[in-house]
């Protein structure tokens, strides 16, 4: 996948990963500059593991863009408490529709020391509802 230096340069991706205990939840790891890669996603979710994500972060404010797999481009914004994200995505797929929703995500760190993103997700502008997981890539 190549960056889009015209929107940023900014890329997006989910991932579900399994509960962790509150020892292994990231209340201060920036995402500023980070990449992650999907690695679980329900059926109605359109990000895959081509999906990569790139976040930022300044304070309390997060925002990423993505793109990959069935995803042409899509974009983020929200707000970090701690170790929760809440934000809207907003996305064009491969066959030029476009859709939206919003998500609630819990930032883990894995025992690697990536930071793995647990996502809880549903669209505003279509049915459908689920839960991913990204890993952040090295």
């Amino acid at each position: 996948m190549k960056e889009n230096p015209g929107v940023g340069g900014f890329l997006f991706q989910v991932d579900r990963a399994p509960a962790y205990d509150d020892s292994q939840v990231s209340h201060d790891a920036s995402l500023d500059g980070k990449r992650f890669r999907v690695v679980a996603m329900d059926d109605q979710g359109e990000a895959s593991a081509d999906t990569v994500f790139e976040y930022h972060q300044d304070g309390d404010l997060i925002w990423a863009t993505y793109q990959g797999g069935g995803v042409r481009l899509g974009f983020l914004v929200g707000t970090r408490d701690a170790a929760t994200l809440s934000f809207r995505y907003c996305q064009l797929n491969q066959m030029g529709e476009t859709a939206n929703g919003y998500c609630s995500t819990t930032i883990s760190v894995l025992p690697d020391g990536r930071l793995r993103l647990d996502e809880s997700w549903a669209w505003e502008s279509k049915s459908g509802a689920g839960a991913s997981a990204a890993e952040e890539m090295l």
